[in-house]
């Protein structure tokens, strides 16, 4: 998993706390990260329709549908793709002791275990909302957290 999926989940989080278009900038600045590189993360959040982006002075990203309705597993597959994370390349039909493919017919017990991991996985994580990533922001960072993101990001400058 690329580290954009950090980010985009980030960004997701603290658009909550707004009702207006906050900029790739204001948002880079808030998680001290390169401008350039959390518009990539935006941007495939709004190839996916998670995030709408607004043209303009008052330009920028907002969550496109209710935290509640926009799962961990969305912004993962927006950022990295829907691919798994393990792909089986038939190593067992390679080497001086291949075994012949027609004598492939099932999977090899590390594709299965892999693609079993990648589906618990992914069902986990079509588990948790934005809006429960939110709720977990405020019982570990305190109450006034998502207040105090949305008071800056509304007030800043970027």
């Amino acid at each position: 998993m690329s580290g954009g999926v950090e980010w985009a989940l980030h960004c997701c989080v603290v658009l909550t706390s707004v009702e207006e278009p906050i900029s790739s900038a204001k948002l880079a600045e808030l998680h001290d990260v390169s401008s350039s590189y959390l518009a990539k993360q935006l941007q495939a959040l709004s190839r996916a329709g998670l995030v709408r982006s607004a043209e303009g002075k008052a330009g920028g990203y907002i969550l496109t549908r209710e935290p509640a309705s926009i799962t961990v597993l969305d912004v993962v597959e927006a950022v990295d793709g829907p691919g798994r994370a393990f792909t089986c390349t038939e190593i067992r039909q390679r080497g001086p002791l291949a075994t012949p493919p027609e004598s492939c017919t099932a999977p090899c017990p590390i594709a299965r275990v892999m693609i079993e991991a990648d589906t618990a996985w992914r069902e986990a994580l079509r588990a948790i909302s934005i809006a429960d990533l939110v709720q977990d922001v405020a019982s570990t960072s305190g109450p006034l957290a998502m207040g105090r993101v949305s008071a800056w990001l509304t007030t800043k400058q970027a």
